[in-house]
């Protein structure tokens, strides 16, 4: 008898916390948001799929400095990749962070939305919290190395717009991803 207490019990739980899960967002509305202002805006930054690349600077131009648009910046880089079923934040983007972060805290009129994406593998709700997690960790590096909360929104499309539509390992590397975008 304990032991069906203890089961209907777990069930009681996991019924609790599947409750949680999203629901379907409408066309162009973000499916998971953070901190910060309500904003949307076209994806932007480096282009690891081969097609066309957008400078992520958009609104009236508070953000649009010459180091943002300079291809040898780390600025330009706003497109920040993770491995598979991962929210780590790979080495390798650690400089190009602290340097949108310096950035940030040196405009705090500016703003930032970090849009978390993942690859089509998976179910729609776990890719959606996977990319709300991976714009979190960014976020969270972000205001660790200078930005202020209040700069940052967050965003998760989970695997709603891929960088690259193909079904193979180099689409879906594309498609783990944070994109920075200033506004």
């Amino acid at each position: 008898m304990r032991g069906w207490v203890k089961l209907s019990m777990l069930f009681l739980l996991a019924g609790v916390v599947l409750s949680g899960c999203s629901s379907v967002p409408k066309e162009g509305e973000a499916a998971v948001s953070g901190e910060g202002s309500a904003a949307t805006s076209d994806s932007s930054g480096n282009n690891m799929g081969g097609s066309s690349d957008t400078s992520g600077v958009n609104g009236s131009g508070s953000a649009s400095g010459s180091d943002l648009d300079n291809p040898n910046s780390p600025l330009s880089k706003r497109i920040i990749y993770f491995d598979y079923d991962s929210s780590v934040v790979r080495d390798e983007f650690t400089s190009v962070l602290e340097a949108h972060a310096r950035h940030l805290a040196d405009n705090p009129d500016v703003h930032v939305t970090l849009q978390g994406h993942g690859d089509e593998r998976g179910s729609r709700e776990y890719n959606l919290g996977l990319g709300d997690r991976r714009a979190n960790a960014v976020a969270q590096f972000l205001k660790l190395t200078g930005a202020k909360p209040d700069q940052i929104q967050v965003e998760s499309y989970g695997e709603e717009r891929p960088a690259d539509a193909g079904h193979d390992e180099s689409a879906w590397q594309a498609n783990r991803r944070v994109e920075l975008v200033y506004e």
